[in-house]
């Protein structure tokens, strides 16, 4: 049972250290295109005419960390914090779930 365990903890680490590289890195080549939705205001020229949405201020907005100046850092620093929030929302209700059963 131990060894199954020590398999999984490699995995997930494993994983875990791919998705931060993922995230980290690539998230800014990514982020320089916009998403469908940018792409097809753009495309049909009301783009212009789109109103900031309430948390366009929010310390994450726009793919990166608001008050960091290098824009590929701050990208990078966003994915990683989504990395981070998803885990450990996963982590937690796996634990409330495993708890109930």
């Amino acid at each position: 049972m131990s060894e199954v365990k020590g398999s999984l903890k490699k995995f997930y680490a494993g994983f875990f250290i791919v998705a931060a590289a993922l995230a980290g890195g690539v998230s800014y080549y990514a982020s320089s295109h916009p998403d469908g939705l940018e792409k097809v205001a753009e495309d049909k020229g009301f783009l212009d005419t789109a109103k900031d949405s309430a948390v366009a201020n929010s310390p994450l907005a726009d793919y990166g960390v608001s008050g960091v100046d290098n824009e590929r850092l701050s990208v990078g620093l966003s994915g990683l914090v989504g990395i981070l929030v998803t885990a450990l929302v996963g982590i937690l209700l796996f634990n409330l779930l495993k708890k109930k059963s």
